[in-house]
């Protein structure tokens, strides 16, 4: 017991002096210039009226040298304010929720399944992969992928287009008040489905927006490309003043089914589930007191000039002539290499000077003193309250829990949207959020740390700052569910 005893006082102690450290560095020119600003106004206290206006005299200053130091300080001010970035707001966002009718059930998929492949090598391998992806049983396919075989036909595809994105804009409408005329800039990204006329033609011809709206269409760039897309918005928001942009991130599902037996194919079909989001930005001053959240950061990393990191996920057909989406063995060593690339790039942008500090100490010791001595993992619970993870499946979330040294906490609303909703793309990351605020877990002041995968290979991450404290609201995608989460999902669920 004593030495129990011991090892706690001594773990408690040692978890004093890193807070201690903590407060020190982060707060370090405060503690230095609250003293200096202090010693100074009792010495001016000190001095008496006939003392401050000698000394106000002896400094010679004429009425020239006063207007030019005023004039200066007007010309540096306005320069400096005209330089800065305009702000970009989050105003609001939706997510589409599917319904009822469409839910793909464990029973039902395998059912499916057996009746569309006489492979029961993969009907096996599927049902392995279910039973460990950590997907429940409310997720969702298109209508098309629900016959006996599936209908992937262009028809199809465009008709689940038509249903995620409009359903999503219009619910972004009600809750925004957003009218056609008020959109300056449209972006859309869908990484396999890219038609003609374009999915964002498609939203124009919709809801009649103008003719001279900025729009563009992405395609192509994988589960990371929604926040791709906020980049570009924001870029655009940054030379044309007074906008609003609006932002559609989807993946259309119906086209994409595998109908072949390669299991690095046969992945994409256990996982990916039907979903979109819109989100309106805007750089309007006055959007500011209703908007929910302020774009702080974005980083984008690309390890495609890597032949593995390139070709991990990948567009191809099968020996018997079947198109689908091939995923890597190496996928997960990848990500954590592309993971590697962009906290080292955000890290400075976000951490406070205690983790820049020790991590520059330990970089410098491992290169001058000690080879041996592992890396340092910054804190980034220190620098963020929320966290939402890209739910591209279990193993995705585990190994940056891992590698992040995430509690369970941090990680719940990307474990609980891949159980509720499945893996839906670039979209994932917004019914996550909506997650976090439907549990009331959403504070002014909190900051927000986005992740996002996609083939390339591709890590981006977004950071907000929350505007103000978010009511707990009364629709969206988690509103019928929420009071039953979170729940516990076992490491294999048979079936």
């Amino acid at each position: 017991m004593p030495a129990a005893g011991g090892v706690f006082s001594g773990s408690v102690n040692l978890k004093y002096v890193k807070l201690g450290y903590q407060y020190l560095v982060n707060h370090f020119l405060t503690l230095l210039l609250v003293p200096v600003i202090a010693a100074t106004a009792l010495e001016l206290a000190r001095l008496g009226p006939g003392e401050l206006l000698s000394l106000w005299r002896s400094l010679e200053l004429d009425l020239v040298h006063i207007l030019c130091s005023a004039f200066l300080v007007v010309f540096v001010g306005t320069v400096y304010v005209m330089s800065r970035p305009r702000p970009v707001y989050l105003v609001d966002y939706a997510c589409y929720k599917p319904p009822a009718s469409c839910r793909a059930p464990f029973a039902t998929f395998m059912e499916h399944t057996r009746l569309i492949s006489d492979d029961d090598k993969s009907v096996r391998f599927q049902t392995r992969i279910l039973e460990r992806s950590g997907i429940g049983e409310e997720t969702c396919l298109p209508p098309a992928n629900h016959y006996i075989p599936p209908n992937p036909s262009m028809e199809a595809a465009r008709a689940e287009a038509q249903l995620v994105i409009f359903s999503a804009i219009d619910d972004l409408v009600r809750r925004t008040g957003l009218k056609p005329k008020d959109i300056d800039i449209l972006v859309v990204n869908c990484s396999l489905f890219s038609p003609t006329p374009s999915l964002s033609a498609m939203i124009i011809n919709k809801y009649k927006l103008r003719s001279n709206i900025r729009s563009f269409n992405l395609s192509g760039m994988g589960c990371s490309a929604g926040l791709i897309s906020i980049d570009l918005a924001r870029d655009m928001l940054q030379v044309h003043p007074n906008s609003n942009a609006l932002v559609v991130s989807t993946e259309i599902i119906t086209p994409n089914f595998y109908q072949g037996s390669r299991r690095d194919m046969l992945l994409p079909n256990c996982l990916f589930r039907m979903g979109a989001a819109a989100i309106l930005l805007s750089n309007r001053r006055r959007e500011a007191r209703r908007a929910k959240y302020r774009l702080v950061h974005v980083v984008r990393t690309h390890k495609g000039a890597d032949d593995r990191a390139y070709r991990c996920v990948y567009q191809e057909e099968d020996e018997q002539g079947f198109s689908g989406i091939s995923l890597s063995k190496e996928l997960m060593a990848i990500a954590g290499d592309a993971l590697k690339s962009n906290i080292t790039t955000i890290g400075p942008l976000v951490l406070p000077m205690s983790e820049q500090l020790l991590f520059f100490f330990r970089l410098v010791g491992r290169k001058l003193v000690n080879k041996s001595w592992r890396p340092y993992i910054p804190d980034f619970k220190l620098a963020f309250e929320h966290f939402c993870i890209h739910a591209g499946g279990r193993a995705v979330i585990d190994e940056l829990q891992k590698n992040l040294q995430l509690s369970a906490r941090h990680v719940e609303a990307s474990r609980m949207t891949l159980h509720r909703f499945g893996n839906t793309s670039s979209s994932s990351l917004w019914y996550e959020l909506a997650y976090i605020e439907a549990k009331g877990r959403m504070r002014r002041g909190d900051r927000v740390w986005q992740i996002g995968f996609g083939s390339g290979f591709k890590c981006n991450s977004a950071v907000w700052k929350c505007l103000r404290t978010i009511k707990t609201p009364t629709n969206g995608p988690w509103d019928d569910c929420i009071h039953r989460y979170p729940v516990d999902i076992p490491e294999v669920v048979k079936l």
